[in-house]
């Protein structure tokens, strides 16, 4: 099993930046696929990016493409989505999620979930 805690989330201008962590513990020797998805005022959870725990293989939506970067941090166990070039439309709850599972955009798949930081962009 696997905790997620995220942070970073906050106020921004349109344009400004900001970086999100998820501090991952618990069972760290496993190949998860971890994602980031953006949950609206609807609830509804859609997919951000994702990176495999032990590679570097990255996906991400195409409404943020060329704007966001997922990584990860080995040393301090995080993996972080780095958003430039905010909308107002990229504002919501974000939240870490993690599968032993192959990657893929289905919250559904996604085994284990952070609380969410709220990322709140003013146009």
């Amino acid at each position: 099993q696997v905790q997620l805690v995220e942070s970073g989330g906050g106020l921004v201008q349109a344009g400004g930046s900001l970086r999100l962590s998820c501090a991952v513990s618990g069972r760290t020797d496993v190949n998860y696929a971890m994602a980031w998805f953006r949950q609206g005022p609807d609830n509804e959870r859609a997919f951000v990016a994702a990176i495999y725990w032990n590679d570097l293989l990255t996906n991400y939506a195409d409404y943020v493409r060329g704007r966001f970067t997922v990584s990860k941090d080995d040393a301090k166990f995080t993996v972080n989505l780095q958003m430039n070039s905010l909308k107002d439309t990229d504002t919501g709850v974000y939240h870490c999620a993690a599968t032993t599972g192959y990657m893929t955009t289905r919250a559904g798949a996604y085994d284990y979930w952070g609380q969410g930081t709220q990322v709140t962009v003013s146009s």
